[in-house]
Protein backbone atom coordinates (compact mmCIF):
# COMPACT_ATOMS: atom_id res chain seq x y z
CA UNK A 1 0.00 0.00 0.00
CA UNK A 2 1.27 3.62 -1.36
CA UNK A 3 1.33 6.65 1.14
CA UNK A 4 -2.12 8.09 -0.94
CA UNK A 5 -3.56 4.80 -0.40
CA UNK A 6 -2.53 5.24 3.75
CA UNK A 7 -3.38 8.68 3.70
CA UNK A 8 -6.50 8.02 1.95
CA UNK A 9 -7.39 5.14 4.83
CA UNK A 10 -6.19 7.23 7.72
CA UNK A 11 -8.80 9.54 6.48
CA UNK A 12 -11.73 7.69 6.35
CA UNK A 13 -11.69 7.03 9.40
CA UNK A 14 -11.91 10.79 10.59
CA UNK A 15 -9.68 10.68 13.28
CA UNK A 16 -9.67 13.00 15.72
CA UNK A 17 -5.70 14.01 15.07
CA UNK A 18 -5.54 14.61 11.29
CA UNK A 19 -3.48 17.81 10.35
CA UNK A 20 -3.79 20.51 8.26
CA UNK A 21 -0.32 19.43 6.06
CA UNK A 22 -1.72 16.00 6.04
CA UNK A 23 -5.55 17.52 4.79
CA UNK A 24 -3.25 19.17 2.48
CA UNK A 25 -1.75 16.90 0.84
CA UNK A 26 -4.47 14.71 0.45
CA UNK A 27 -6.04 16.89 -1.40
CA UNK A 28 -3.46 17.60 -3.78
CA UNK A 29 -3.37 13.74 -4.22
CA UNK A 30 -6.79 14.49 -5.86
CA UNK A 31 -5.63 17.15 -8.36
CA UNK A 32 -6.32 20.00 -5.58
CA UNK A 33 -4.48 23.52 -5.01
CA UNK A 34 -4.57 25.12 -2.55
CA UNK A 35 -5.00 29.26 -2.94
CA UNK A 36 -5.71 31.96 -0.66
CA UNK A 37 -8.37 34.47 -0.90
CA UNK A 38 -6.14 37.32 -1.81
CA UNK A 39 -3.94 39.32 0.94
CA UNK A 40 -6.82 39.76 3.22
CA UNK A 41 -8.57 35.99 3.32
CA UNK A 42 -7.24 35.30 6.98
CA UNK A 43 -7.26 31.11 7.85
CA UNK A 44 -9.51 30.88 5.12
CA UNK A 45 -8.18 28.90 2.32
CA UNK A 46 -9.60 27.21 -0.90
CA UNK A 47 -8.77 23.90 -2.40
CA UNK A 48 -9.81 24.10 -5.91
CA UNK A 49 -10.03 21.06 -8.48
CA UNK A 50 -10.94 21.87 -12.46
CA UNK A 51 -13.77 19.29 -12.48
CA UNK A 52 -15.13 19.94 -9.18
CA UNK A 53 -16.76 22.34 -6.35
CA UNK A 54 -13.79 24.21 -4.46
CA UNK A 55 -13.62 23.46 -0.46
CA UNK A 56 -13.34 25.96 1.68
CA UNK A 57 -11.80 25.24 5.05
CA UNK A 58 -10.27 27.23 8.19
CA UNK A 59 -6.35 26.99 8.58
CA UNK A 60 -6.37 25.87 11.85
CA UNK A 61 -4.76 27.63 14.73
CA UNK A 62 -2.70 28.15 17.02
CA UNK A 63 -2.54 24.12 16.57
CA UNK A 64 -2.58 22.10 13.55
CA UNK A 65 -5.83 19.86 13.82
CA UNK A 66 -8.41 20.12 11.61
CA UNK A 67 -11.55 20.30 12.96
CA UNK A 68 -14.05 17.11 12.66
CA UNK A 69 -16.54 19.64 10.93
CA UNK A 70 -14.57 20.11 8.26
CA UNK A 71 -13.17 16.34 7.90
CA UNK A 72 -16.98 15.31 7.90
CA UNK A 73 -17.38 18.03 4.95
CA UNK A 74 -14.09 17.40 3.32
CA UNK A 75 -15.32 13.31 3.08
CA UNK A 76 -18.98 14.39 1.88
CA UNK A 77 -17.51 16.46 -1.05
CA UNK A 78 -14.55 13.51 -1.92
CA UNK A 79 -17.22 11.17 -1.63
CA UNK A 80 -20.12 13.01 -4.00
CA UNK A 81 -16.76 13.55 -6.29
CA UNK A 82 -16.52 9.66 -6.62
CA UNK A 83 -12.73 10.02 -5.19
CA UNK A 84 -13.36 8.04 -2.27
Amino acid sequence: MGTKEKLTERFKDLPKDFTFDEMERLLSFFGYCRENKGRTSGSRVVFKNGDSRPLMLHKPHPGNIVKMYALKQVFEDLKKAGYI
